[in-house]
């Protein structure tokens, strides 16, 4: 895990297993509680955060162990703001298959991007599809 910088007090970077992931996940959640973030907002984070680091881990760097995933996060009383990027190819949003298309709908996976960005304020892919930055205002500020 990384030392914090100004702009991003939470930093880690860990390695692409899944076993890696609970630590991070426990440790910015903790700061959405300590802000007293509204259940809304808390679900929110929760959600996209799980589906970012999962599609890190398992998408992006393909569970190799060679490769790590960074996450920083700033958690404020006004909003979360949290950066995830892995070590893979990256991907093109516009060229992931839509889940809601009738051919897609029984298939088990493929709704974590949807679910991010129905459920945060704002998503941006940058660095080739590598990284991804959500925000999420705090519904009870």
């Amino acid at each position: 895990m990384a030392a914090a910088n100004g702009k991003f007090p939470l930093q880690f970077t860990i390695p692409s297993d899944k076993s890696a992931l609970h630590e991070v996940h426990k440790r910015i959640m903790d700061e959405v509680e300590r802000h007293h973030y509204g259940e809304q907002s808390s679900f929110a984070i929760r959600l996209a955060l799980e589906e970012g680091l999962m599609n890190a881990v398992k998408h992006g760097n393909k569970l190799d162990p060679t490769k790590t995933v960074h996450v920083e996060a700033k958690v404020t009383a006004k909003q979360t703001e949290i950066v995830i990027e892995d070590q893979g190819a990256g991907f093109d949003r516009k060229h992931v298959p839509d889940p809601c298309a009738e051919e897609n709908l029984l298939k088990c996976s493929g709704r974590g991007l949807l679910l991010m960005e129905a459920y945060m304020d704002k998503i941006q892919y940058t660095h080739g599809g590598r990284r991804v930055k959500m925000i999420k205002k705090n519904d009870a500020a």
